[in-house]
Parts: C-alpha cells; structure tokens; sequence
C-alpha cells in the first residue's frame, strides 16, 4: 500500500478527501502539532479540526506499521523461494495485521513441530493420499508407509493427522471464516473459582455471568478480567454451547471447506481429525485472538473514557485570580493550610490539628481566621479525601463567626496531590517546604486554575478514569497526553506567568524548550512581545512559528500579542484594523465594528477566508476562554456520612468521573455515588456524556443505600428514578472506576491465571 492509498483510506474514515489527509500527513511529516494545523493552518488541510487530525495521526501510525509489517512478511517468503503471485496478491489485500498474520503462519519460522516430524518421517504423502481419495480406508493406506521409524499403522495415521491439522490450523481462509462465525455466535463466560466466594465479594456479579462476546461492554469485560487475574473468576470464550448435535457447526465449517462427508471410510476418519483439531488445535488459538480483541477493544473504549473526562476535568472552570487557601484533610496527622495568592505565589503554610487525638477545634478555627484576614482570603479549597467533610464543618462553623465579606469554601478534588508533591516538580518549586504542605498549595492552586496547576500531574494519576490500571500504558499516555496538550493550546497560556510544566505543553514546546523560557524570563524579566521567544536559547525559526499563536503577553508592546491571532498573520490583521479606521486597542472587542467588515474583502493568496474570519472573531472577543463560569456545589448539612443517606433524598452534588455505565457523584460521604446511564435522564441515553461531564454540579436523588458495599444509588431522572439501572449499574459501581475505589487505584498484581486459555492470555499480556 503506497502514500496514496494510505491517504485515501484515511479520507475515507474520518469523512474528508485525500488531498486534506495528504496535505495533513505532510505537515505531521515535517514536526507540526496537531494543535497548530487545526488552529493556523486550515487552509491547507481543508479546515481538518483536532479531533479528525488526532484520528488521522494514530490510523497514519498504524498503517505504516501494517505496510512495514507486510514488507517484511514479503521479504521473508521471496527469501524461502515460496512467494507466487497468488499469494503476493492476497498479501497485498490484507487490510489489518491480524488478516496479515493469518496468511503469513504457514510461511512463519516455527520451532520443529509434530507434523514436520511426520514429514520427515516420510508421511506427507500419506496425508495427501487421504484427503484425495476418501473411499479407501485410512488404516489400510498406512500400512504402505511403516518404516524404521514408523512402527505400526497407528503411529502412521497419528503423523498424518498431525499432518492435516496444521494444514487446517494454518488455513488463513478458514482461519478468517471461523474467526468470523466466533465473533458473531460466541459468549463471554465467568465462573467463581471454588472457596474463592468470599474473598472476591467485589466481584460477585460475575460468580455465574455469560454473554454475548460481541456485544460484552468494555466495562464489564475488564471487570472480568480482572477478577480472572485476581484469581477470584475463571474466564472462557465459548461457542455452540447450547449446541446439542453431535457435530458442532464450527466443526461442519472445516469439514465444508475440505469437502468431507460423513459416507466414504476416509470422511469418518477426518471427521475424527477434524474435532481433534477443534478442540487441540483450533478453538484455543482463536479463543486466545477472540480474548485480545476483546481485551483490545475494553482498551479502547476505557482510554476514550479516561481521555474525556480529563478533558472535562482540565477545561473546568477556573475560580481566577483570587486569594485562596487549600486545605488538604487529614485526622491523626493534622490539617496541612497553605495560602496562595491571586497569581499562585505561596504566602503562608502551617498544620493545624482540630481532629483527635489533640482536638484543638477552637486553636485551629482561630489560626485558619487569622489567615483568612491577614491575606485577605477569598477561597478556601477543601480536599475531597479523609477528612473532608469534618474540615469543611469544621471551616463553615468558623465562616459563621466572621463578618461578611466572608471566602467561599469548595470542595476540590485532590486526586494526584500526592503525587505532585513527591515529584521533581514540586521539589524544584518548594525545596524548602514540606513535602505535606505541596499537597495543600497544590489544592488551592487547581481551584484557581485547574489546567495549570494539573498539568503538574502525570495524567494517569490524576485518577478520572476506568480500569486506567488495567490497559495498554503507552497507548493510555499517548492518548492522555494529546489531551492535555489539546487542552493547553485551547486556553493559551500567558507567556510570562506560565509554568514551565504549562508551558511544555504548548504545542511545538517541551521540557527543555520550556525550563529555558522560564530562565530567560527570570534573569531578563517578562516578555514584552512575542518577538523576544527568538532571543530564547535554542529557541529556532520553527518552534517560534508552532508555538507563538498559543502564547500570549496581556499588556503588551503589541496588542495583538494578547490575542490568538498568530504573528505569521498580523499583516492581514492590521489590514482589518485599518479598514475600521481605528487604534487596534479601542477595536478590540467592539462587535458592531466588526461585523460590518466583509471578510471575503481580506482575503489574499496566503490567507483565506477560514483564517480571516478566525482574526475577526479573536479580535471581537481577544483572550476568549472556552472554559465554563465558576459554580461550585453545595453539600447538605448533616450528611457526612454513607449512613446518614435514606432512599429519596434529594443532593447536590458534583460529578466527578463518567464512565460508559454512568457518571459517579460526590455527595459528600467520602464514596462517591453512581448514576446510573439509564438513570441520567427522563429519555434514553446512548452516551453519558451527552448529558454530564466531569466537573458539573447536578441534582440528584438518592435511589439505593448499600453500606456494607459502599454503593450509592443515585439519579437525575425527574420521576426519582422508576426504572432502577439493575445487576450493571450495581457491579459497576463497585468494579468500574471511582475516584475513590480501592481496587481501581492499585496496579493488579500478576497472579496465575485459570486453565490453559487463561495462561496463553497471561502470556501475551505480559508480552505486551
């Protein structure tokens, strides 16, 4: 497959033509960000938006991946001498690297098997005489063929078998119409391991579970799974279970395609080899391919979900440049209280301990008031882990004492705080501080900017996702990190207060790039223009032009510097300007002005109207945040706890993870509650996310109470919930992905798995 087909292929599934995909490939080729070709290059690819570019990308890796793969395989079989037209033909038809691998297994160097012993053994010609003339019995073919090495009939005919199973295990044809049949009839089958009842409660809706293989949802596949690796469920692919004839319709599919009967004495005897083969052979191998696509495409649909809900949560809405103070609970070790101020600089850290065994309520209400006047706080941000609710208490009676104006207290999730503070980030920042308090400075600065201070954190530890433990790591990264990245260039970033954690998120930046516009910041002082980035060590020509549309200068040398008009662009910018016959600063966001302008009339043989009609919008609304207002959600008083909850209960709560089942939402009871999908609205709903996203604030009732399991039933449907989300809403509650589930946050350990199948899945896993 040369450029040109891989180009049309692409066109094909993200809904654009070959020109735009090639002319997209191109600019990736030559070290473009997706970021930047969405946003200043539209005229190129056609107006290609970030979400067909990132689609584009991955496909472009795999298909590159598949033309080298399929190179090789060429290579390998014109190196044997085996290569025919025919075979050349199929090869070069191959659509996936499964189809390619099928038709390369008979060609593949292999260890020294059965049937190449029979071979050697001069039984091939035995094989062939059976499958060519079936009316003469096999036994009395094989005695013709007894040697040093062959002692008896039986020894003969078992090589021959061996023979003619690997014929049918190497068949790709078969190979694709039984793989075909599976995916289409077979189930998905977990069993409780005996004595393992108790020890695997979590897994309970699992103990006797079967379904479909083709329609298993992702989560409860990797529910599965997991319980499988955890010792706790055996896990099957099955097929013709319910099957009750004495030849098995996968059975009659090979038969079919070597033309067997069931009359002539050679049919009955490859009858006989036939389901051998299935049950030794064949029905291992593809169970094994049916268990990796399944796991494969589990994958795909928790990576999608952990990518949204990061992109949900970086996007939230910013409480701004307020004075805040965080706090991050905790009982025996006390309180940690860090002070930030508007821009994020730490004024003022210390512990308090109003919690046992000190219960110094009063000291601690009097040193968080002390604080509150003396940096005139405006924002008090609470964790969300042990402690939370008896902080916030705690924080509101204080509140309740002072005069107004008083801070607003939130709660904010905490999910990475640790991890930030144990870092090389935090160390550099804070070297003279304790390890404890970063956690508390990192948890007042995500409730003022939650994108700059969480692109702090590795994304996996953020904690938004679904089974994040349990997929492919580098492809869960590469996913999280073109999130993040997409995040950052969407806001923008003020050149001369930005991190250099924020900044190496700009597209055409890195680290290294980043830490040296932090210290040519530091020894020069801020930026005046974006012009200066050039006088950055190893700062070149074409990162300038990657980055410096997403960077931005308020209050500049140049206005134009605080917009995400890109420099490339300013010559048609003030051609704009100087049609209205205005200073550039007065035009700035005097809609009326602008929308008078034809945008056709600017136009020229480098800028067209997509790029014109972007300057006109920037310059109607500069700086423009697609993030939401600041709202926070209010938690009931006296329901601080799963036990103060009762059935119908009408909460207030935040949504702090959606996964394809649901959304999770914290209530204020240290365990999150599930709203069910089926529960999210008075209609149906496909998507969860087409009605929440992580970070809203939402209503809710309270529709079922499991203490022992910690399971909060909740919904958001105005009739309170008739129609109860059942045995999925309830195992996934428990298996799927809260911010505070336990099993969710540990890596899996690597236990031996269940049977044969079992060990071969293990097996490949941990190659991979």
């Amino acid at each position: 497959m040369t450029a040109k087909p891989i180009a049309a292929l692409i066109a094909s599934e993200i809904k654009a033509t070959t020109a735009q995909v090639a002319a997209a490939v191109d600019l990736l080729d030559a070290g473009a960000t997706v970021p930047f070709i969405a946003r200043y290059r539209k005229e190129v690819t056609g107006g290609l938006d970030d979400t067909q570019l990132r689609v584009l990308s991955e496909r472009l890796t795999y298909l590159r991946e598949l033309e080298a793969r399929r190179s090789s395989i060429l290579d390998s079989i014109r190196g044997q001498d085996k290569l025919t037209d025919e075979l050349e033909g199929k090869i070069a038809a191959a659509a996936t690297k499964a189809e390619l691998e099928d038709i390369y297994l008979p060609y593949k160097p292999k260890r020294r098997t059965k049937a190449e012993i029979a071979r050697e053994r001069g039984l091939g010609p035995l094989a062939e005489a059976i499958l060519a003339d079936r009316s003469i019995a096999p036994a009395d073919r094989a005695g013709a063929y007894l040697t040093a090495d062959v002692a008896d009939v039986k020894m003969a005919l078992e090589g021959a078998r061996d023979i003619i199973a690997e014929g049918m295990a190497e068949n790709a044809d078969l190979l694709g119409r039984l793989r075909n049949y599976m995916k289409d009839a077979a189930f998905l089958r977990a069993r409780v391991v005996d004595g393992k009842q108790e020890a695997g409660a979590k897994f309970s809706d699992y103990f006797d579970h079967s379904e479909r293989w083709a329609t298993a949802p992702g989560h409860r596949a990797l529910a599965m799974l997991r319980g499988w690796n955890e010792e706790i469920l055996s896990v099957d692919i099955v097929v013709d279970q319910d099957d009750r004839s004495p030849m098995k319709p996968v059975e009659r599919m090979i038969a079919a395609a070597y033309n067997v009967g069931a009359h002539l004495p050679g049919d009955k005897w490859l009858l006989d080899v036939i389901g051998w083969t299935w049950r030794v052979k064949l029905s291992m191998s593809l169970s094994l391919d049916l268990m990796r696509e399944l796991r494969e495409r589990a994958e795909e649909e928790a990576i999608r979900v952990f990518a949204r809900n990061l992109k949900d949560l970086l996007l939230a809405a910013p409480a701004g440049s307020r004075a805040t103070m965080g706090l991050d609970p905790g009982i025996r070790t006390g309180v940690k209280v860090a002070v930030v101020d508007g821009t994020g600089k730490l004024l003022d850290t210390t512990t308090v301990y109003p919690f046992p065994p000190k219960n110094d309520v009063r000291g601690t209400q009097a040193e968080l008031a002390s604080l509150i006047r003396k940096h005139r706080v405006e924002l008090i941000a609470i964790g969300n882990g042990t402690g939370s609710r008896e902080t916030e208490k705690l924080v509101a009676d204080m509140l309740a004492q002072l005069p107004a104006p008083k801070p607003t207290k939130v709660i904010v999730s905490e999910a990475g705080a640790s991890v930030y503070s144990a870092s090389e980030t935090a160390a550099a920042e804070f070297p003279a501080l304790d390890v404890s308090l970063r956690g508390a400075v990192s948890i007042a600065r995500r409730l003022q900017d939650p994108l700059a201070e969480l692109v702090k954190i590795e994304p996996k530890s953020i904690g938004v996702g679904q089974y994040q433990h349990d997929v492919d790591q580098s492809k869960l990264s590469r996913s999280l990190d073109a999130v993040v990245e997409d995040a950052v260039n969407a806001v923008g970033v003020d050149l001369n207060t930005a991190s250099a954690s924020l900044l190496a998120r700009v597209s055409g930046l890195g680290k290294s790039s980043a830490e040296a516009i932090v210290a040519h910041r530091d020894a020069t002082g801020a930026f005046t223009s974006r012009q200066e980035l050039l006088k950055v060590p190893r700062l070149g020509a074409r990162t300038f032009e990657q980055c410096a549309g997403f960077l931005r200068i308020p209050n500049g040398t140049e206005p134009l510097d605080a917009s995400s008009v890109h420099p490339e662009a300013y010559g048609v910018a003030n051609k704009i300007i100087a049609a209205c016959g205005r200073d550039v600063r007065s035009l700035m966001g005097d809609s009326v002005a602008l929308k008078k302008l034809e945008p056709r009339a600017f136009v020229d043989e480098r800028f067209g109207l997509p790029t014109i009609k972007d300057i006109l919008a920037e310059l109607e609304k500069p700086g423009r945040d697609p993030r939401p207002s600041f709202k926070t959600a209010t938690f009931a008083d006296g329901v601080d706890d799963i036990k103060d909850l009762k059935v119908g209960m009408q909460l207030e709560g935040t949504v702090t993870n959606v996964a394809a089942f649901g959304a999770f939402v914290d209530i204020g009871v240290h365990q999150d509650g599930l709203v069910h999908v089926s529960q999210l609205a008075d209609r149906f709903v496909k998507d969860p996310h087409e009605v929440v996203k992580a970070g809203d604030v939402v209503q809710v009732r309270v529709t079922e109470i499991d203490v022992a399991r910690k399971r909060i039933g909740l919904t958001m449907r105005k009739d309170g919930g008739a129609e109860k989300g059942g045995r999925e809403a309830r195992g996934s509650a428990s298996n799927g992905g809260g911010t505070r589930n336990a099993a969710e946050r540990q890596p899996r350990p690597q236990a031996p798995a269940q049977g044969a199948l079992g060990a071969a899945l293990l097996a490949a896993m941990k190659q991979k």
